[in-house]
């Protein structure tokens, strides 16, 4: 499991979290792959590109998982 650090912010949005964790290669490829579906959080599937991710939330994607901490 990756950890991504919020450095601060209260939330990161989830299309910019695949996008700065290099799960997508642009910002614009993760919306897509949200809007198809294919992201869960906390093992539910979001369809929401702005989504607020916090501290302690599991974001997945293609078996990788990346856990946000402060």
């Amino acid at each position: 499991m990756e950890l991504f650090e919020l450095e601060g912010r209260e939330f990161v949005e989830l299309h910019n979290l695949l996008k700065l964790t290099g799960l997508a290669h642009s910002g614009g490829t993760a919306k897509l792959l949200i809007a198809d579906g294919q992201v869960t959080v906390d093992g539910e599937v979001e369809l929401r590109k702005r989504c607020k991710i916090r501290t302690g939330q599991v974001v997945s994607f293609q078996g990788q998982d990346v856990r946000v901490t402060e």
